[in-house]
């Protein structure tokens, strides 16, 4: 049996060479499609279902130059009416039944584009719209298209053919050419949208309207365009057709589009998806089972939250629940990565700008929520917008409750010095819809400004826009509060806001010198919470304290002057007097501003901008108004019931802080000295330290105690010994040392290596209780001339034989000292004052400390000295060691480190050290 015959359509040459001539480009050009119309046919359909469906069968079309006259039999069909203008984008083209007749295939043109188009010549366009639909699957492919002026007849074939099948493919066309950016913008030019939304609105068909949407965002590739297709009605019919419950496959088309759009959101976007219904639709996709959709719903709502207008009909559509839900399922463990989170986040802290959506999310457990993302260290970027967004709690009493008993203000504090997250600007859009009437007039204001503004007319501190300068902004300058405190002391106003008088309502322009930065969220709920009655449960902590104080001290520029205000308020609140001493609170506040050292800088310090005269002042005011509080007939009995019926912690805590916020005589001298306020506060030196400053405080608190008992005293010098004048007296001893003594030595003294020291005995004898038994009495050494002295060596009985035969401040107690930074145990020094109590010689022990104090204990000694010398353990050295320590005019430093080694060699003896500085202290040293 002969084998079948190819063909004609096998080759690919005879069906571009039929496309061609069907183009008017060959031998045959020129001639209606329709008398060739059946090989055509044929050459279309083997190139649609043969040809291009081969291993690199569209590489090959577009090599062999199909796609020209592909392209010019399309143009053909499309020339009936004028090209599409490319002036304008959004312009369409003119009408086909408008335009004027062209010789030659104007009239095959118009038969073929009239509504009873031939099926025969349907059938043509809709195949080579389907060769050209695939063939711009492939970049090369799209690139050539749009090279040889592809796009205008598609855009015509779109306005004037409402088939729905043709349609569809010019459709799928145009979404593949919309693939490349240059392509996506020459479809918009050519006007190609409004026909889009046209046919959306028109057709019926499921396939055509999937092409048609997958071709609406294909061509929202950027915000431009997003913008263009929005304001051009594209977003309308798509939320219409998902509000009307389509099939499952184009619901998925759907919801990708809309996703794409909805992209950096704009009002024309939000106006259209919830005048189209959409938001009740995408609320329920949200727990779609099928996670493309799910996922694109869920950030459809997070983007709509971009626009204040839309955000409250989006929470009465259950978005709040959704949007909180799914953030709350992502951050749980096993969620997704803080990538996906961040949508979710900004669209959470958006919500928080209306009054009912705030509401939705309390009950929700968005509180909780927002609290877990500030206590999160991952989460650092976000956490100034999270406290932005709980501003709009500030005058929620509930909400703030909560917020307090979750711990918001040890984070408020730690974020006013923290890192600002890189969060993008909100636009004028996302402000607040609670007041959606008023509008910015004048100069441009962002976002935050205008959300901030409405807020503020909302709560009723301003009546309106009118109440508000034009040159108040957040970025100059924070919101006045509506009663702020000022210090009661007079001459000290630099560090504080003056008050100003005004109606009830209403605010004034704030000058434009406050500033506004990062810390003015953190810093205005701060405010708010330091107004309550009551605020020492959350203001007054370890950690509230140090962040405003760390915020205070550590600001680039000025700071936030209601950062001063609020420790202003916070000093003089009566209820606030005794967290203040409980918690160190006061001496915190004059370690840190006054004397300018922090807990970080202790014991060693930082380099650190500062600026110590502005900080001195502030602390002197803080302490000023301390001190009011503390003198008052309510402050007394706190102070008193604190030491007497207090805790042991608090006992200790309140005789630390008595020196620093009470300067009544009779008020300090009662709880400190008659009722053993001074004395608990020594015997808490050597216990477990609970502050981290705590040695600190102390040695301040013991200086300023000694002030107060003492408002004149000097600087003690060391008394002046003989060793240190400029002419000693003359040594008795060394005559006994030479080849010719004078006297001849009647006596040597044997040390345990063999030396021998020359002695006279009746100096000796008369020296020394000691050696006058031993060398006059019934001993036997009474009648030797070699006299062993056990126990000591050349080193130490060199000032000991000195001090026998009378030398008096010769230098000789000086050779056994150490030089300073050597230890002092186990030296020749601790061993001739051994030897000088066992020979009873108490004014050479008196000679010896005062040489140990003169070289360890100078004024330009360093404090790591004090507990050496006072390890030796002798009380006249201890004395010695605390008076350095609490010398005034001592550097706060170097004396907190002396009586942190005071402690450290007193270790738990704490008796010498406890009697040593009360004795200082008390100015009753001997």
């Amino acid at each position: 049996m002969a084998a079948a015959r190819p063909a004609l359509t096998d080759s690919l040459s005879f069906c571009l060479a039929q496309l061609t001539a069907a183009a008017g480009e060959g031998p045959g050009g020129g001639k209606d499609p329709a008398t060739n119309e059946t090989p055509l046919g044929r050459a279309l359909l083997a190139l649609r279902t043969r040809h291009i469906k081969a291993a690199e069968g569209i590489e090959r079309f577009r090599a062999r130059g199909g796609l020209r006259p592909l392209l010019a039999l399309l143009r053909r069909t499309a020339a009936a009416g004028p090209a599409p203008s490319q002036a304008a984008s959004g312009s369409a083209p003119s009408s086909v039944a408008s335009a004027g007749s062209t010789p030659g295939h104007a009239p095959a043109a118009e038969s073929l584009l009239t509504p009873s188009l031939p099926m025969r010549l349907r059938k043509t366009l809709d195949l080579a719209l389907s060769i050209l639909a695939n063939c711009c699957t492939e970049g090369a492919c799209r690139a050539e298209v749009r090279r040889l002026g592809g796009i205008l007849p598609l855009v015509t074939i779109l306005q004037c053919v409402k088939t729905d099948s043709i349609q569809n493919r010019t459709a799928r066309a145009l979404g593949n050419l919309a693939m490349e950016p240059e392509s996506c913008r020459d479809i918009h030019s050519a006007g190609a949208v409004p026909f889009l939304v046209e046919s959306l609105t028109a057709c019926q068909d499921s396939q055509c309207l999937q092409s048609i949407v997958r071709a609406l965002r294909n061509l929202a590739d950027s915000p431009q365009h997003r913008l263009a297709l929005a304001q051009q009605g594209a977003v309308r019919p798509l939320a219409e057709l998902l509000a009307t419950a389509p099939d499952p496959a184009l619901t998925a088309a759907l919801v990708r589009a809309l996703l794409e759009l909805s992209r950096g959101c704009s009002r024309a976007c939000a106006e259209q998806l919830s005048l189209g219904g959409a938001l009740g639709p995408l609320v329920s996709l949200a727990s779609h089972p099928k996670w493309a959709i799910r996922e694109a719903a869920i950030l459809i709502l997070a983007n709509l939250c971009a626009q204040g207008l839309v955000r409250p009909a989006l929470g009465n559509a259950g978005g709040v629940e959704v949007l909180l839900g799914e953030l709350r399922r992502r951050r749980s463990p096993g969620g997704s990565s803080s990538a996906t989170q961040q949508p979710l986040v900004r669209a959470v802290c958006l919500l928080c700008r209306e009054a009912i959506n705030r509401a939705r999310l309390r009950d929700a457990g968005g509180l909780e929520l927002l609290m877990g993302l500030l206590q999160d260290p991952g989460a650092s970027a976000w956490h100034p917008r999270v406290v932005a967004a709980l501003v709009g709690f500030l005058y929620d009493t509930g909400a703030l409750g909560k917020l307090q008993a979750l711990g918001l203000v040890p984070l408020l504090a730690r974020q006013l010095c923290g890192e600002a997250g890189e969060e993008e600007e909100e636009g004028i859009e996302a402000a607040s819809w609670d007041f959606p009437e008023e509008r910015t007039s004048g100069q441009a204001e962002g976002g935050s400004f205008r959300s901030l503004r409405l807020w503020l007319i909302s709560e009723g501190y301003a009546a309106g826009p009118g109440d508000i300068s034009p040159d108040w902004s957040p970025e100059r300058c924070p919101m006045p509060e509506p009663s702020e405190s000022v210090s009661p002391t007079p001459g000290q106003t630099s560090m504080s806001t003056p008050r100003t008088l005004r109606k009830p309502g209403r605010i004034p322009a704030a000058t434009p010198e406050e500033p506004w930065g990062q810390e003015g969220p953190a810093l205005l709920l701060l405010s708010r919470f330091s107004q309550a009655p009551d605020p020492s449960g959350a203001l007054v902590t370890g950690p509230a304290l140090c962040g405003l104080l760390a915020y205070v001290t550590g600001a680039p520029g000025p700071p936030n002057p209601r950062a001063l205000r609020i420790l202003a308020r916070l000093t003089c609140n009566p209820a606030c007097l005794e967290a203040f001493v409980r918690t160190y609170g006061a001496a915190l506040l004059r370690a840190w501003l006054v004397l300018g050292v922090s807990p970080d800088d202790w014991p060693v310090p930082h380099a650190r901008p500062v600026h110590r005269s502005q900080h001195r002042e502030l602390g002197e005011m803080l302490l000023q108004n301390l001190t009011v509080q503390a003198e008052s007939p309510f402050g007394v009995g706190a102070l008193t019931h604190l030491l007497l019926s207090g805790s042991p912690e608090d006992r200790v805590a309140c005789a630390l802080t008595l020196p620093f916020i009470c300067r009544k005589p009779t008020l300090w001298r009662r709880l400190l000295l008659d009722q053993g306020g001074l004395r608990l506060l020594l015997t808490a030196l050597t216990q477990p330290a609970p502050h981290p400053l705590f040695l600190f405080f102390a040695a301040d608190s013991l200086s300023c105690l000694q002030g107060l008992v003492s408002p004149t005293a000097s600087p003690v010098p060391l008394p002046a010994l003989p060793l240190e004048l400029d002419s000693p007296p003359p040594c008795l001893y060394e005559p006994l040392l030479g080849p010719a003594p004078a006297p001849a030595p009647d006596l040597h003294f044997v040390l345990d290596s063999g030396l021998q020291l020359p002695a006279q005995r009746a100096a000796s004898a008369a020296a020394s209780p000691f050696f006058r038994a031993l060398l006059s009495g019934s001993f036997a050494e009474a009648q030797m001339d070699l006299v062993p002295l056990r126990g000591l060596s050349p080193g130490a009985a060199w000032p000991v034989l000195h001090h026998l035969h009378g030398c008096r401040g010769c230098g000789a107690a000086l050779g056994p000292v150490p030089p300073p930074g050597q230890p002092l145990l186990g030296s020749k020094a601790e061993e001739a004052l051994e030897a000088a109590g066992r020979f009873l010689l108490p004014a050479l022990e008196e000679e010896l400390e005062e040489a140990v104090g003169r070289i360890h204990l100078s004024p330009r000694g360093g404090p790591e000295s004090v507990g050496e010398v006072f390890r030796l353990g002798r009380p006249r050295l201890a004395a010695h060691c605390a008076r350095w320590t609490l010398e005034p005019g001592q550097c706060p430093r170097k004396r907190a480190l002396a009586l942190t080694g005071l402690v450290e060699a007193a270790g738990e003896e704490a008796g010498p050290l406890t009697e040593a500085l009360l004795a200082v202290v008390m100015g009753i040293e001997s």
